[in-house]
């Protein structure tokens, strides 16, 4: 059994950070959690995305498809972050520290848990925009050139 302490503001704080790699995940869960290791597959397409319209400028079609996908992988990081430092300290200990008792401080929401859900807040309301402003874009374009396609 595992007894290492698992601190709510160091979980949100690698959510904000490291949340799209599933950092969050492993510290919580261990080396051994699948859904913390899958976190980085849609962040390496959408990375790839981002290097394909580097490369091939914004008229990629795959791009258009891979971009959205780390937008999406910041959203779940921040909104992981929020859900977290939102927890109360007796569901946290509960849940991350079962054999402490359920004031510990390990639960204890502070100023650095705060300042990381705003940060999350911030990155995950500006992604989710930026995600589907470009992905209604791309789809309008998309739709207007089949139309003009189609009438010739």
């Amino acid at each position: 059994m595992n007894t290492q302490t698992r601190h709510k503001t160091l979980a949100a704080w690698l959510a904000v950070l490291g949340g799209p790699l599933g950092w969050h995940r492993l510290y919580l869960h261990g080396w051994t959690d699948a859904l913390g290791w899958a976190h980085a597959i849609p962040t390496a397409l959408g990375l790839w995305g981002v290097q394909r319209v580097l490369d091939y400028g914004q008229d990629d079609k795959l791009s258009w498809v891979l971009l959205p996908l780390l937008g999406l992988a910041l959203v779940v990081a921040a909104l992981s972050a929020i859900v977290m430092g939102l927890q109360p300290a007796e569901r946290w200990n509960a849940r991350h520290n079962p054999t402490l008792p359920p004031d510990h401080p390990a639960g204890h929401t502070g100023w650095l848990t705060v300042l990381a859900m705003v940060l999350a807040l911030m990155v995950g309301a500006t992604a989710l925009m930026a995600s589907l402003a470009f992905s209604f874009q791309r789809y309008f374009e998309y739709q207007v050139e089949q139309g003009r396609l189609l009438s010739q």
